[in-house]
Parts: structure tokens; C-alpha cells; sequence
């Protein structure tokens, strides 16, 4: 298969190598024109490092050409975060084709935000936007050409926009991931599923004291004690009764299950938690204004969730406290400055006509 992957993080890295180890015709676009001639100069590679070694795989195509990209290809996922989807939206609209399949893994509800950046574009091709509840490879970049996988994704539900495309959809996507893909209704269904804004705001708030003593902390060894697991799986709760009283059934995927070592597989599989901090590679320096679980995953993720929360008529204190504190170290006002059902541009809308839009699209 045709696979354009979008972005030079972590994710689209992983990304990149796993499908071309895969098999696949992988483009990768990146927006730094330098960057790009570096790879190319490398030789369009990525050297892929994982439980069975280490993998050398080519690229058919390392480009900052977005048309060039995605020109013929049946999937185009990107791993970018959420701050960063409506300026590669804006870039990719135009260039979308019928059949073609954007997947975001995880979003925040950004399948939202390119279908809107591709219908203002006035590009009414019929193609399908798709979350998921997150990133597929636990994974960091180990050099400019190089990237680490710890863990694939075991388990990855995913909603669609339109709803009513998921069949097609979810046919092209369960070919990039085998075995993995379950449907989990609409695309607001699919950011609900989001487990970044739920397992790092506690992380990243509650560990703000020895974040910005230590030069380098993990927060997922040392930051993660019984108090902090406690309050999220209370954020969590929050999350499951929006779900819940929005209609979408379980499995829900709780957090609660990536920690255990037996019982339901979560996303990542038994064990993930402990695999993901013996590998060493979370043990990192933290700029706690800067870093992408407060700017990402707080900033844009519990604005939604509590905007959504709103909508379906459900309480969500911690999520609004995370918020608030979040915003105070930060010196900003989150609540206003996030995503929310407002800025995506839906908040005229009731839950039964949100409903029908997300089932039927624009």
C-alpha cells in the first residue's frame, strides 16, 4: 500500500520505518526544507531499532512537497500533535482525493479539523477522517535518521468521520495495522478514546516540583505513585461518563488497565507501563511550560473533554482544576485558549445535531 506519512517527530518517524519494515511505499513529508535535503542526502533512510534488533528500511520518497506526498496514496496518517494539525490541515486540503484516508493517531478531535480545512478549501473530495485513542508505537527518535520502538499497539479503537465511510475507512487503516483496529463508533467516540489528556496532566502537574529540580526525571517511574495513579483514574471516570452519557458503549479502554499485568489488554498490551520505563528513554528534561503534555494533552485535551462535558450535561471537576492550575503555571488562560466544541466552530449545535453531523459529515 501507498502510505504518506506527515511530520519528523517521534511518532511520524516510528511511523515511517514501521511501515516501510512492513512493506509499504512510504512517503515522508516534512515542513523544513533543510531537514529534508539532510535525509535525502542520508540516503532516505530510517534506521528502525525494536525488540528484534535493528532494521535499516528506505523511504520511496522524503519530501516538503505536500502534493508530491500525497499524490496516489491510499492512506496518509500523521502522528504530529494536536497543536500542530490545523497548519498541516490548511497545507494538505487542496490536495486530497476520493477514497483517500487521513488517520491521526491520537487527535484530540483533529479529524474534525481537517474535514473542515478540506471543505474551506473547497476540495469536496470524498475522502474519511479517523482517530484513535493513541499514539500506535510507544517510541523516540535515538538520532536524526534513527528511531526506537519500545511496544506496537496491541489494540487501537478508532472512530470516523463521516460515520457513515468507516467500512472503507477502517478497511484501509486495518491494513496498515493488522490485527489491531477496532471500530469505536464516530470520530468524537475516537477522541473521547484519547489517553494522553487523561494519564499526563496529573503527571506533569503533579510532579511540577521535581521536574524543575531535577535536570532529567521520568515521570512515568519515579512520577508515577499510588496518589498520583489514584486521581487519574478519577480523571478518568470523568472521561467514561462524558462517553457514556453521549451514548458510546464500551469497552471504554480505562487506564486503570494499561498499569495492571493481567485482566482486559489495554492499548499497549499487559505490561506496557513497565516495559515503557525500563527502556530508559522517558527519563528526560521537562520544560513544564514548554513540553508537549502540557501544551497538548492539558492545554487542548481537557478543554475538549470539558467543552464536550458541557454538552452532554456531566460534571468534570478535576478536568477543570487541571485546567486551571495548568493555565496558572503556564501564565494563560486555558479554559478559553484550547479546543473546545466553540473553536472547532460546533457549539450551535445540540448533541442530537452533532450527532447527525458526525454521522453523516458536512
Amino acid at each position: 500500500m501507498k502510505i504518506a506519512v506527515l511530520g519528523g517527530g517521534n511518532g511520524s518517524f516510528a511511523a515511517a520505518g514501521d511501515f516501510a519494515l512492513s512493506g509499504h511505499e512510504v512517503r515522508l513529508w516534512r515542513r523544513d526544507a533543510a531537514q529534508v535535503a539532510a535525509h535525502r542526502a542520508a540516503g532516505s533512510g530510517i534506521l528502525v531499532k525494536d525488540h528484534n534488533g535493528r532494521h535499516d528500511v528506505k523511504l520511496a520518497l522524503v519530501t516538503n512537497d505536500m502534493a508530491e506526498a500525497v499524490d496516489g496514496t491510499e492512506l496518509i496518517v500523521c502522528p504530529a500533535p494536536a497543536f500542530a494539525q490545523a497548519d498541516i490541515a490548511h497545507l494538505l486540503a487542496p490536495h486530497l482525493r476520493d477514497g483517500q484516508v487521513v488517520f491521526l493517531p491520537p487527535a484530540t478531535f483533529g479529524s474534525m479539523i481537517f474535514a473542515q480545512a478540506a471543505r474551506d478549501a473547497g476540495n469536496h473530495a470524498t475522502a474519511s477522517f479517523a482517530e484513535t485513542g493513541t499514539l500506535p508505537w510507544l517510541t523516540r527518535k535515538h538520532g536524526p535518521f534513527e528511531v526506537a520502538i519500545t511496544i506496537r499497539a496491541k489494540r487501537l479503537p478508532v472512530g470516523v468521520f463521516p460515520l457513515d465511510q468507516a467500512p472503507r475507512a477502517l478497511d484501509v487503516i486495518g491494513r496498515a495495522f493488522p490485527d489491531a483496529i477496532e471500530p469505536c463508533g464516530d470520530a468524537l467516540s475516537g477522541a473521547l478514546m484519547n489517553a494522553g489528556p487523561i494519564i499526563h496532566p496529573p503527571l506533569i502537574v503533579m510532579n511540577a516540583g521535581p521536574i524543575e529540580h531535577f535536570e532529567r526525571w521520568d515521570i512515568h517511574k519515579e512520577g508515577t505513585q499510588a496518589a498520583i495513579r489514584q486521581v487519574t483514574d478519577a480523571l478518568d471516570a470523568e472521561r467514561i461518563a462524558v462517553r457514556e452519557a453521549l451514548g458510546y458503549c464500551a469497552p471504554h479502554f480505562p487506564l486503570a488497565h494499561h498499569y495492571a499485568r493481567e485482566g482486559e489488554i489495554w492499548m499497549y498490551g499487559r505490561g506496557s507501563h513497565d516495559r515503557l520505563t525500563d527502556s530508559g528513554d522517558w527519563r528526560e528534561r521537562i520544560v513544564l511550560t514548554e513540553h508537549r503534555y502540557m501544551r497538548e494533552d492539558l492545554r487542548l485535551g481537557l478543554s475538549l473533554l470539558v467543552s464536550v462535558a458541557g454538552l452532554a450535561g456531566v460534571a468534570t471537576p478535576l478536568a477543570k482544576a487541571f485546567l486551571s492550575i495548568g493555565g496558572a503555571v503556564c501564565g494563560e488562560d486555558f479554559s478559553q485558549g484550547g479546543r473546545t466544541l466553540k473553536t472547532l466552530g460546533l457549539d450551535n449545535l445540540g448533541k442530537a445535531e452533532l450527532q447527525t453531523l458526525l454521522r453523516n459529515g458536512f
